[in-house]
């Protein structure tokens, strides 16, 4: 998948290139080429996956306006909107798609009309995604500020009811009308879900020193324990610190986890499977942080588990490493008294944290269980980092993983 043009799928560079001479010859003044200096960097990103039937919306999407709420960390003058029906089985057809900024707290769906905006692709309003594509909205003038709350409303034609791509763990509010309210302030009156559906990322167009940092985890990266709408999984944390920092402004932070999710297997496309798409082929990407595996361990009954998963980080790194990305390991956070916890789980997962520690494949390590491990019992969360569950964190325990990374790993 080309990162450099407006549609994902297709033969080659070369119909990119079409695209954007013909546009730029029937007179779409937003569509402007990248100058020399300046490239595409996801700012915002979700992992996707088929939505499994507990998770679908709550009402039909055919016909209907859906408004969801991004956290983008990177801000730009230039954006694209990445829209996916990789795991749909039917075409989904996009009648209209704006962007805004969100107006006040999120939770409301309320947007400031002022900085609605109407997105295209291929200079037309509306577009079909067909079963397994990933396409990108035209480049859109727009001010993004960093660290903002983006709306992006979409009127569908035809959507499958059951087949839909989306992101379960969302931990943001999306709203469900059953008309076309794109450019509505608010939604009153409408259905509400915590699932993002449908687009799986956002590009701003930056200057040649932005770069991202992508997260590929399960849900304590996916932010599970941490508040709706508040924005304070660990990676957002992350991001807010490198936004502050001033030698790290230009770093955008891509959430890649899913809850339930592992190496091997589990919930979603395993992690194995999902590296390409999910981390190698976002826009700007040139670091990674590896952390999964907890589930891995967790359903694990054969005894080896640990090995395997060492001989998978190894691959993983390998990967990252042969595109020119540097890669950064970082330890499985504790779970003793939680469902996982057996006397071999935990030995596995020492072990798996014994390699990371030691190892010379990774380039830096994160060691996320020294930071929230109980400093007694060493097999436990800190209770104040424990959101109930002794596996997933809380906002605190989310924040004390993000304040331990060292901000030196993101610099030149």
């Amino acid at each position: 998948m080309s990162a450099d043009y407006p549609f994902a799928s297709g033969p080659s560079v070369f119909r990119g290139i079409f695209i954007y001479s013909l546009l730029l010859a029937i007179g779409c003044t937003e569509i402007q080429p990248a100058p020399a200096q300046e490239h595409w960097v996801t700012t915002w990103g979700c992992g996707p996956q088929l939505t499994e039937p507990r998770n679908l919306p709550p009402a039909l999407l055919a016909n209907s306006t859906l408004r969801q709420f991004v956290h983008v960390t990177l801000g730009g003058k230039h954006v694209r909107v990445r829209f996916s029906n990789a795991y749909g089985t039917s075409p989904v057809a996009i009648q209209l798609a704006h962007v805004a900024l969100a107006d006040g707290s999120l939770g409301r769906g309320n947007i400031d009309p002022v900085t609605d905006k109407q997105l295209t692709f291929r200079g037309k309003p509306s577009t079909s995604i067909l079963p397994g594509d990933v396409i990108f909205s035209d480049p859109l003038n727009y001010d993004l500020p960093a660290l903002t709350n983006l709306a992006i409303s979409i009127y569908f034609g035809d959507i499958s009811a059951t087949s839909i791509n989306g992101h379960p763990g969302s931990r943001t509010t999306s709203f469900i009308i059953g008309s076309n309210v794109v450019a509505e302030a608010s939604m009153s009156g409408a259905k509400k879900t915590e699932h993002w559906y449908i687009i799986t990322g956002v590009d701003v167009l930056a200057d040649d020193s932005s770069k991202a940092v992508v997260t590929i985890g399960d849900s304590i990266t996916d932010g599970r324990g941490s508040t709706t709408d508040g924005n304070n999984r660990w990676p957002d944390g992350l991001a807010k610190r490198l936004a502050t920092n001033a030698s790290t402004t230009d770093v955008a932070v891509i959430n890649m986890g899913i809850g339930g999710n592992g190496i091997f297997g589990g919930l979603g496309p395993a992690a194995l499977k999902r590296f390409d798409q999910d981390v190698l082929e976002q826009s700007g990407v040139h670091w990674v942080i590896v952390f999964e595996g907890v589930n891995d361990i967790g359903g694990d009954r054969s005894g080896r588990i640990a090995t395997n998963l060492i001989a998978a980080y190894t691959s993983i790194a390998n990967q990252a490493q042969a595109r020119g990305l540097r890669v950064y390991c970082a330890t499985i956070t504790p779970f003793g008294g939680s469902f996982y916890d057996r006397p071999a789980h935990e030995a596995e997962r020492e072990a798996v944290n014994a390699w990371f520690r030691t190892n010379q494949v990774y380039d830096a390590l994160i060691d996320f269980d020294a930071a929230v491990r109980d400093p007694v019992t060493l097999t436990n969360l800190s209770a104040r980092y424990d959101s109930g569950d002794h596996l997933h964190l809380s906002p605190a325990g989310y924040q004390a993983m993000a304040n331990c990374i060292d901000l030196k790993l993101f610099g030149p």
